[in-house]
């Protein structure tokens, strides 16, 4: 078939098109649909839309057919559980970045060779929009040079402490002393700061309201960061992952990671406050500590009234 064709046909024809001489056994997932939150704009965040899915995976040659014994084949679960989790493990804006993970997913197992991805959206245009990947296992020496090339990082990433700083610890003068005794604690340290003293506009969205709360919040991150610059404002999963290896003292700046997530904190009870309890749940924080300040409504938090106290937290 010609290139125009072919690029318009399904995953099996792609990969039928391109086998070898010596052709492997094809297993595959059609038209798998689920209902997503994706993309990179605003008008996709907060909502769902419909995602296809077409899986062709190329396996390793076995004798499944001879012995008629299950545990010879790579299971057609192991395409739809790898959607499943990837799906469930974070909120994506790419297509692109999606089908690479998925692909990622399937070809650890042994018997995986070749996997072609096409994944689409069904509800941004009346047609489809999609992109489509074929990714092949690393087997071999072809391994090793590359773990030689690009050395996988298996550094641990110590739970860190939560540190929320109300408005009276911000703007008193014994806040140097608060960030003092937080840089010199054995644990990693992570501030978040309150909603900000001045009124926010409002919107008779809930959705915008809840952005214009995030940006609030935002707003007190950097008027904390231009007071030391030890305090570093950070947004991404990413970034506070190498603060907590590389001793950083972060701010976080909460918008990033609250709307990319699968599991968002409740929007009917929006409040920095909230906001500290979710994070330090997501981070799987050994403490989430009060520093200072009146704040009785952080559930499970150690208030703390003397920055000398938090060390011994």
């Amino acid at each position: 078939m010609d290139e125009t064709t072919q690029a318009f046909e399904l995953p099996i024809a792609r990969s039928q098109n391109t086998g070898s001489g010596d052709p492997l056994d094809r297993i595959s997932v059609r038209d798998y649909t689920r209902d997503v939150e994706i993309g990179a704009f605003q008008a996709e965040r907060g909502v769902t839309q419909r995602i296809r899915f077409n899986v062709v995976l190329e396996v390793s040659h076995h004798a499944a057919a001879e012995t008629d014994d299950v545990d010879q084949v790579l299971s057609y679960d192991t395409i739809t559980e790898a959607i499943d989790a990837q799906l469930t493990a974070e909120r994506i804006n790419l297509l692109e970045t999606l089908a690479e993970r998925v692909a990622e997913r399937v070809l650890v197992n042994k018997k995986a060779v070749r996997i072609f991805v096409r994944i689409e959206k069904l509800d941004r245009i009346p047609g489809t929009l999609g992109v489509e990947i074929v990714r092949n296992r690393i087997t071999g020496d072809a391994v090793v040079q590359k773990l030689k090339d690009h050395p996988v990082e298996t550094a641990e990433v110590v739970a860190p402490l939560v540190v929320f700083l109300p408005n009276e610890t911000l703007e008193s003068d014994a806040l140097p002393k608060w960030l003092d005794a937080v840089a010199g604690h054995e644990l990693p340290v992570i501030l978040c700061v309150d909603d900000p003293v001045q009124s926010l506009p409002t919107s008779g969205a809930l959705m915008a309201n809840r952005r214009i709360a995030l940006l609030g919040i935002e707003q007190n991150a950097w008027v904390l960061a231009g007071k030391d610059p030890r305090c570093v404002v950070v947004s991404s999963r990413t970034e506070l992952d190498w603060a907590l290896k590389n001793g950083q003292l972060s701010v976080w700046a909460p918008s990033k990671i609250v709307l990319d997530a699968v599991e968002k904190p409740d929007i009917k009870n929006f409040s920095a406050e909230n906001l500290a309890i979710w994070f330090a749940s997501v981070f799987s924080a050994q403490a989430l500590i009060v520093a200072g300040g009146k704040h009785q409504s952080l559930s499970g938090a150690l208030h703390v009234s003397d920055p000398a106290d938090i060390i011994a937290k």
